[in-house]
């Protein structure tokens, strides 16, 4: 039976309950008034349930999914502005004994270079990321315990905290790595972290044991219960995902908010971040080899429901995608983009792109300065804030001040002064040219006086070599 207090896997991501879920959304796909409700009650900023998003999901009716795009659109702006927060995945090890078939990282694949880098390259890359203008990280590993221990992943992060290169520093660092123990969840805190992330890659159990074969990843429960064992340990910020063309959408996309209940129900926190990942081409890797694919309008309508439903979290897409896909779904419901990515290992400090060790080929491999350019002329504010982490804003904390849309109070202005350090640093001329003016634009959108005024303060002082302000 669904049970979304339920600490146990089996119950708070229900067979069932998700099969009576498709049916139900099924059966009331051209029910009009019935999303009429829906969307009535998703107007009002608190969320939806899965079973009702489920319905949106499914509607074939283009009026009202017309109503669907745009109150997704509006929501966005309602809770995130048009912000749009830069990370950099940094891979540091591809030592992997998974065997999981739809990554290049298997066990089997023998002819993959395996690489993990020394505390040395580690500087290395991090200096190269710092030279591009970025300032948070997502660090990522295969599983293995002898190559990427606990330890491991620990001093890497103390090694990339402590780099400082010009005016470069990398300011949060977020992880993704393969599920662990509540102890070591402790360390991880201890170490500073921001998000832990970890996609479930699908929530149907069967589809699940069968696509990871072999290794620790193999077992559904320990790794579906991960985020349980994150927040005991003390991490308040955890982010969801699933990578999309492996089982059926429709039963993902249940699944996943089911999850997203299930921490709001448990922890009083729901997912700081949902990522949205689509299988893609690798080193022994073909996408056509699963039967699951879906196209960009169904992706687009995925996110816009999620941003409905959830209209809280943090939605995260990746260089996996074109520009162009990344452009629409942007409208939609993401606010937070990767951008320069390399998903090598000690493919940063290389001139040339690296192939033989990525984890997937990245779709979209303009320049962050280019991505920056490109997000300015759309309207948008690139933001490089890491403000709420280290200010202590996290988990029931952030999520008061953004359910109340309390926290644009403070990232708003922290998105521009991240923006002025970004400009002045590393940005090139048309950039610095398009994003003055977006900032002075922006400052007249600072309804608080005594805030705006500091902000004009802070960015003076930006501008005369003063680096990281923030509110």
């Amino acid at each position: 039976m669904y049970n979304p207090k339920s600490l146990r896997a089996v119950d708070f991501i229900d067979h069932q309950e998700i099969l009576d879920t498709l049916d139900y959304a099924a059966k009331n796909k051209t029910n009009k008034e019935l999303i009429r409700q829906i969307l009535d009650k998703a107007k009002q900023l608190k969320g939806l349930n899965h079973r009702e998003a489920s319905v949106l999901l499914a509607c074939e009716i283009p009026a009202l999914n017309e109503e669907i795009f745009h109150l997704a659109e509006q929501i966005k702006k309602d809770f995130y502005g048009n912000r749009i927060v830069l990370f950099a995945p940094l891979y540091l090890s591809n030592y992997c004994v998974n065997g999981c078939v739809y990554c290049p990282y298997h066990l089997k694949n023998k002819h993959m270079p395996r690489i993990k880098l020394t505390q040395k390259q580690i500087r290395e890359e991090v200096i190269a990321l710092q030279d591009m203008g970025h300032k948070r990280l997502a660090i990522e590993t295969g599983e293995d315990p002898v190559h990427n221990p606990i330890e491991y992943i620990l001093d890497s992060i103390k090694t990339i905290y402590s780099i400082k290169h010009k005016n470069g520093a990398i300011r949060r660092v977020n992880v993704n790595i393969a599920a662990t123990t509540v102890e070591n969840y402790r360390k991880l805190k201890d170490a500073g972290i921001g998000t832990y992330i970890l996609f479930q890659e699908t929530y149907n159990r069967k589809s699940y044991e069968k696509l990871h074969p072999t290794g620790p990843k193999h077992d559904y429960t320990w790794h579906a219960e991960a985020m349980d064992r994150a927040m005991l340990g003390g991490i308040d910020d955890v982010g969801l995902g699933v990578l999309f063309g492996l089982e059926s959408y429709r039963y993902e996309f249940a699944a996943l908010l089911m999850h997203a209940e299930h921490l709001e129900a448990t922890f009083g926190v729901g997912p700081h971040t949902i990522s949205f990942p689509r299988i893609k081409k690798a080193d022994d890797i073909d996408p056509s080899a699963f039967d699951n694919g879906i196209d960009d309008d169904i992706f687009s309508k995925i996110i816009a429901c999620v941003r409905i439903s959830t209209p809280y979290t943090g939605m995260i897409v990746s260089t996996r995608e074109s520009q162009a896909c990344r452009e629409r779904i942007i409208r939609y419901g993401i606010s937070q983009i990767s951008g320069a990515s390399r998903t090598s290992v000690g493919g940063y400090t290389q001139t040339q792109r690296p192939h033989d060790s990525e984890q997937f080929d990245v779709s979209d491999q303009r320049t962050l300065d280019e991505v920056v350019c490109w997000l300015l002329k759309m309207g948008y504010i690139p933001s490089f804030c890491t403000a709420c982490y280290r200010a202590g804003r996290t988990g029931d904390r952030f999520m008061a001040l953004c359910k109340s849309r309390q926290i644009l109070n403070c990232c708003h202005p922290n998105a521009l002064m991240t923006l002025k350090e970004f400009l002045l640093d590393y940005g090139s001329f048309e950039t610095r040219e398009v994003g003055e003016r977006v900032i002075q634009e922006q400052l007249q959108q600072i309804e608080n006086e005594a805030v705006k005024n500091a902000t004009v303060c802070y960015l003076s002082k930006i501008d005369a070599g003063q680096r990281d302000f923030h509110f």
